[in-house]
């Protein structure tokens, strides 16, 4: 059977001297893993070899999901991200081979999630563009943190940031102690905290940042730091391990 689809590579390997291995994240049938043959050769169907990060129309025969499906057909669209910009900034790259990861680790074959393709695409543009020296600061952490709440809602994950998960009281800036806990998959209170031994504490500004993250404006650094650290901390316990890129984002 021939899918035609919009999709994004979210992880290429070799597979031989002229073809490779290619994870292709689509927006209407999901994770798809496709045997690109003769990507490798100077006169392919494709274009070249396929690159992480390339988004565009495919065909692909997939004849069996047991199998590897077969690329027929591989239309790059116009770049999503300005390539200078992943080049000169090894901190806005490795973002955006975080998320690809986590798209990677944390999705199913054959299940579409189309608004987390829209997300994905849309934070690998606003990644991946140039930005001034305002804007920088702190924005691509921003965006990284937005982008895997996205995810976490997206596929059933999302904590429960509105209320303590164990006594069920509204969250509120008046909190005076805040912790988040992942065996509760949540924010826990003050007066809770004592039964939850994995807790961990959070500032008042990281944890309003995580009960109303859209309608904040860029938070400082060490905000941000300290939210994505809750995040890798609780993805690592809902995947069993940590994704390979982690170290390279919380070592900024």
């Amino acid at each position: 059977m021939l899918t035609n689809d919009y999709a994004v590579c979210i992880r290429a390997t070799d597979y031989s001297e002229t073809s490779q291995i290619v994870i292709f994240f689509t927006r209407q049938t999901g994770k798809v893993t496709v045997i690109a043959r003769g990507s490798k050769r100077p006169r392919c169907p494709f274009g070249g070899p396929i690159e992480i990060f390339s988004c565009g129309k495919i065909s692909f025969s997939d004849s069996s999901r047991e199998k590897l499906a077969a690329l027929i057909e591989f239309e790059p669209s116009a770049e999503i991200y300005d390539s200078a910009v992943l080049a000169g900034d090894l901190f806005v790259l490795n973002c955006c081979l975080f998320s690809v990861e986590l798209v990677n680790l944390m999705t199913k074959d054959y299940d579409p999630h189309p608004g987390l393709f829209d997300a994905l695409l849309e934070f690998l543009h606003n990644t991946g563009q140039k930005r001034t020296a305002e804007t920088a600061k702190g924005g691509v952490l921003n965006q990284l943190v937005l982008f895997q709440l996205n995810l976490l809602r997206d596929i059933g994950l999302y904590p429960i940031l509105e209320y303590c998960v164990n006594c069920k009281t509204p969250f509120s800036r008046q909190w005076r102690e805040v912790y988040f806990s992942n065996s509760a998959k949540g924010l826990i209170c003050k007066d809770c905290q004592g039964a939850f031994p994995d807790k961990i504490g959070l500032s008042q500004q990281a944890a309003n940042f995580l009960a109303d993250a859209k309608s904040l404006a860029v938070s400082k650094d060490q905000i941000l730091r300290q939210v994505e650290d809750i995040l890798i901390h609780y993805i690592t316990d809902a995947i069993g391990r940590p994704p390979r890129m982690a170290k390279f984002i919380l070592n900024k």
